[in-house]
């Protein structure tokens, strides 16, 4: 195994991306960007993931909380057919979201809706800002 530590390691060449243009790679997992597409938000009470999984089935899907991250698997098959231009990915992917802070577990809902999920992960209370009163002596 050779690690390479020099400043140029994983820079593409303009051959690279040529190469990339004419003949992008279909695969998830060989893809240049993160996939699913995901927001991230919160408010006052709730975190939310919001990711884009079009054509994706409830039951090809996987997701697990752990105490410091929500992980998001699954697999989008490849379609039987002749094709003429294929630009959606297919194959195994996973996205693994950080949360910093506390979740109340048993509260977290996961919804799919047109291809939109949407997992929300209610914030505990030790996680939420308290106010303290100041008392004067």
């Amino acid at each position: 195994m050779v690690i390479d530590l020099s400043p140029f390691y994983g820079a593409t060449t303009p051959f690279d991306r040529l190469f990339e243009t004419l003949w992008p790679s279909m695969a998830i997992s060989q893809r240049g960007t993160a996939y699913p597409p995901v927001n991230i938000g919160e408010d006052d009470e709730n975190l939310y993931v919001r990711c884009e999984i079009p054509g994706m089935a409830i039951a090809d899907l996987d997701l697990t909380l752990t105490d410091s991250s929500l992980v998001i698997k699954g697999e989008r098959k490849a379609e039987r057919g002749k094709y003429y231009r294929q630009e959606r990915p297919t194959g195994v992917f996973q996205r693994v979201v950080n949360i910093s802070g506390g979740v109340s577990r048993d509260k977290v809902t996961a919804t799919m809706r047109d291809g939109l999920l949407e997992v929300v992960l209610p914030k505990s209370d030790e996680s939420k800002p308290k106010k303290i009163s100041i008392v004067t002596v």
